[in-house]
């Protein structure tokens, strides 16, 4: 066989995406192969794909037909087919492992996906991908109150007829595939579509947040696996940058109401590491947690939180919560970020105790130099989600209690709901505290419900005397999230 390189598991496909110059491939099913740039040195048969193995110290990779995943797209509150909706499906990092798929006038789409292979071909169990959906005048998924879904491999059904040169494919379509958008407020809607690149070819930008500046919640979206991005609902005047741990970009700035082409140029240097530490208080037993930024563009006020460019968390994903105490973030773009703790559902929560240091939203402004914050976190024990939503999104039969435990030393409480779309819907001042019960029931008194709606309740435990009273503590971020019969 001839010499090769070790590339990224994206990379290893080959004879699906060339198909048509591959004339003498000869590598049937459950072969080796090696991955290959060159369009004409054929390592797979006509139909297959080139695949790494499971094993990443292996440096040939095997044969295999390819992974499709198919599904719809629809608008959420009318069941009709969005035409012209962009689909990529990402890995468990959140990196785009695929171009953009385009629904047709039905709605629907098909992506082929790489997949780690057993050296028979199969699909390995465990092996996911998560989706990454945008239309014009839609909220992208997924977003606030809507978690990205996995989408496993053991789904897959083998097709004999859904791949090409005669053979199969494996395809996975259903429920997790299907992905129904809410159109944005009428306030958001209309603007330009602006598409172009992101760096240039072959530099390692796949998964560049892609923003439309100034915030709040600008429009924004994700390059794709080879650097490329189109982005809806764009103003009049916009600036157009990008966010990703290791690249750097110059902001161009666009002005009019004609749809354009904007490539966003690498920008030498400007690089930087943030440098902060968290303090867990009455957490229980340390349980650690992790730290993200996002950019101010896009942080939305209602929820406390926005999509968190590729690489910027601490540890990386997909690994674990692991902070407990300082920590760092490598290869920090120029930008103006919110510096978030116990983002995620790690039975913490930032200290929302006004009345101490280290309890306000942490805002740091990076310009190319190494940046350490001035204050730490405060991080204290959440207060945990009896129902719904304990989990994950809850679809509720009728009208939701909301339930969550007590805590032993509070005077009252408050409640907020909210919808997908960061607007409030219900809020209860007064929530009386309880007294020989583990937790508290709030049963839903607000304005009816929109059906198929995610919403959110989030409470907050109270000391001290209205308005003068002290949060002392509250349910997690992404917890309480709950979807409208």
């Amino acid at each position: 066989m001839k010499g090769h390189q070790k590339v990224p598991m994206w990379a290893w496909l080959c004879c699906a995406a060339c198909a048509d110059e591959v004339v003498d491939a000869s590598g049937e099913a459950g072969m080796e192969c090696r991955g290959t740039e060159a369009a004409d040195e054929p390592v797979c048969a006509n139909g297959l794909v080139c695949e790494v193995g499971i094993d990443p110290a292996l440096e040939v990779g095997v044969c295999a037909e390819p992974v499709q995943l198919r599904g719809l797209v629809t608008d959420a509150s009318t069941g009709t087919p969005i035409a012209g909706a962009l689909v990529s499906a990402l890995d468990a990092t959140g990196a785009p492992v695929t171009r953009v798929a385009v629904t047709d006038a039905a709605g629907a789409y098909q992506l082929e996906v790489p997949a780690p292979r057993n050296p028979d071909g199969g699909l390995p169990e465990g092996t996911h991908w998560m989706l990454f959906v945008s239309a014009r005048d839609y909220q992208a998924f997924p977003a606030a109150l809507r978690p990205a879904i996995p989408i496993y491999a053991s789904e897959a059904v083998h097709d004999p007829e859904a791949g090409e040169g005669g053979h199969g494919a494996h395809v996975v379509r259903g429920a997790s595939t299907e992905v129904a958008l809410w159109l944005l407020p009428e306030s958001r809607r209309g603007g330009r579509t602006i598409t172009g690149r992101v760096g240039v070819a072959g530099d390692d930008v796949a998964g560049t947040l892609v923003v439309a500046e100034p915030g709040p919640e600008a429009s924004y979206t994700i390059a794709d696996v080879a650097g490329d991005y189109t982005l809806f609902n764009v103003p009049a005047d916009a600036t157009i940058t990008g966010y990703r741990k290791g690249v750097s970009v110059t902001p161009i700035a666009t002005s009019g109401d004609v749809d354009t082409l904007v490539d966003l140029p690498p920008s030498p240097g400007g690089l930087a590491a943030v440098t902060g530490s968290v303090n867990l208080v009455n957490a229980p037993g340390g349980d650690p947690t992790s730290v993200v930024l996002v950019p101010a563009s896009v942080f939305s006020q209602s929820f406390e939180r926005g999509p968190v460019p590729l690489g910027l968390r601490a540890p990386e994903a997909p690994l674990p919560p692991s902070i407990t105490g300082a920590f760092t973030l490598e290869q920090v773009p120029p930008g103006r970020y919110k510096v978030l703790a116990a983002l995620e559902n790690d039975q913490l929560v930032r200290d929302p105790d006004t009345g101490v240091a280290g309890t306000e939203l942490l805002e740091v402004t990076v310009t190319g130099a190494d940046v350490t914050l001035s204050e730490g976190f405060k991080v204290t024990a959440a207060l945990h989600v009896v129902g719904p939503g304990a989990d994950a999104p809850e679809l509720v039969p009728g009208l939701p209690t909301f339930e969550f435990a007590d805590d032993s030393s509070e005077d009252f409480y408050t409640l907020v709901v909210y919808d997908a779309l960061g607007q409030l819907v219900w809020q209860v001042d007064d929530v009386p505290r309880v007294t020989g019960n583990a937790t508290v029931s709030v049963p839903y008194a607000g304005p009816s419900l929109i059906s198929g709606m995610y919403y959110q309740f989030r409470a907050t435990s109270m000391r001290g005397e209205a308005p003068d009273a002290t949060p002392i503590s509250r349910t997690e971020d992404l917890r309480g999230v709950f979807i409208a019969p």
